[in-house]
């Protein structure tokens, strides 16, 4: 696996801005939920990976502190790095709204009734 930059993570973040503007433009709802889909899985989606950064950023400042006596602003910002991390663990759930959504469009009725002898 080649190593990460920051233009590397740039580039998902580009996915998504390019997602958003394709869902604005009103898609088939089916193919909008399984783009949408691998966002939100309840393992590996996009809340749980961002809180599993979140919190290993806060390791990492953490650990790497300067040679400085024990700055008050770091912990500050090592406890709000690791609360964002508990706001994005919640948002896991959003799974089960795919789910209830995917449900529901496969079981709508057809818009086209067809002809008569198709009835």
């Amino acid at each position: 696996m080649p190593d990460l930059t920051p233009d590397s993570v740039h580039a998902a973040t580009e996915t998504l801005s390019r997602l958003t503007e394709y869902l604005r433009q009103d898609p088939d709802p089916a193919e909008a939920l399984a783009l949408v889909e691998p966002l939100l899985d309840e393992y590996t989606g996009l809340p749980v990976q961002l809180a599993d950064a979140l919190r290993a950023l806060a390791r990492t400042v953490q650990t790497h502190r300067p040679d400085t006596p024990l700055d008050p602003k770091v912990d500050l910002l090592v406890q709000e790095l690791r609360s964002a991390a508990w706001e994005q663990t919640d948002q896991h759930t959003l799974h089960y709204v795919i789910d209830d959504l995917r449900a529901l469009y496969a079981t709508r009725p057809t818009s086209t009734l067809g002809c008569g002898s198709c009835r």
